[in-house]
């Protein structure tokens, strides 16, 4: 592929995985974070959005002077934004004041229609999720475009296959467990399925937060951690994907995303907060000498505002 050729869409993948140095566990397991901030739109997202339009362009799904239209928290949205601007398809976002503005006006920026569901106090709940997919579906219905609905897709598990063979590759294929938050259960499905064609007995531990751990069988409730956490038992979940489920409580994620920031200079958004709760708490149950992997889901730049009142409450407290 000529230099001509090439477009943003290329830069995703192929991300870097560091080991935590200062945030560590007391027995000495390595904790390594795949850096998925580093995709064009700073979110692990691109590699899924990319995966579920070319797909569709490659079926017929998604014909040539066609639309798109998703339901999403906003990181899927803002990586569907920049699909399709690279390849000029208009894009219909159904999402929610319960999701960082940053990501909203960045799928705006990138030339998206967003139609906003109004949540329960900027609160994720399952009546929202349900609420946004059922707009997604009328909008679908009425106007016709291509709707990636990604509770339900599995075309994006083969860009988490790749993303598996990435870890393999950098890791020299030395990994003991593997921890992902679920929102759609993709990511951590997709990658879980890719090591384990090479490792049996890997760990594979599923986070959801603590307010709505339905997976766990908890009920379902409020949380603020934005991608994750649907409320119900996603459709792409299997209870066989995960070894284990860890509950983290938003109040835990978000003082973990602090910590990442000032001690690890790792500038991440809530879901990886939650990711690192959970490896911690799994390292020290595990020898001394094994490797967890996890996840750096997004760039904290996408929670700027939200951060930076969260931070301004806890100078006046």
């Amino acid at each position: 592929m000529t230099s001509q050729s090439r477009t943003i869409l290329d830069r995703i993948g192929n991300t870097s995985l560091v080991a935590l140095r200062r945030i560590v566990p007391s027995n000495g397991a390595r904790i390594l974070l795949k850096l998925e901030s580093e995709n064009p739109t700073g979110s692990m997202k691109d590699r899924m959005a990319l995966a579920m339009i070319e797909a569709a362009e490659a079926d017929g799904r998604l014909k040539p002077g066609g639309s798109v239209v998703e339901y999403t928290g906003g990181s899927t949205g803002v990586s569907l934004a920049l699909v399709c601007a690279v390849k000029g398809y208009p894009l219909d976002v159904v999402t929610s004041d319960a999701f960082a503005q940053e990501k909203l006006d960045h799928m705006r920026l990138l030339g998206a229609t967003l139609h906003i569901v109004e949540s329960d106090s900027g609160r994720m709940t399952e009546k929202l999720t349900k609420d946004m997919i059922e707009q997604a579906r009328i909008i679908a219905e009425e106007k016709g475009p291509f709707w990636t609905d990604q509770m339900k897709n599995r075309d994006q598990l083969a860009a988490y296959h790749r993303m598996a063979d990435e870890i393999r590759e950098q890791t020299g294929g030395r990994i003991d467990a593997l921890i992902q938050s679920v929102g759609t259960a993709a990511s951590l499905r997709g990658i879980a399925e890719g090591l384990r064609h090479h490792r049996d007995d890997i760990q594979i531990v599923a986070v959801e937060p603590a307010e709505s751990a339905v997976l766990s069988g908890g009920p379902s409730g409020a949380h603020k951690i934005d991608g994750i956490g649907a409320g119900y038992v996603v459709p792409l979940w299997h209870e066989s994907i995960a070894t284990g489920i860890e509950r983290v409580s938003t109040e835990e994620a978000m003082a973990m995303a602090f910590r990442l920031a000032r001690e690890e200079g790792l500038f991440a958004g809530t879901s990886t907060g939650a990711n690192v709760v959970a490896a911690l708490r799994l390292a020290e149950r595990l020898e001394p000498d094994a490797t967890i992997v996890t996840v750096m889901c997004d760039s904290g730049m996408k929670y700027l505002k939200t951060f930076g009142t969260r931070l301004a409450a806890n100078a006046q407290s």
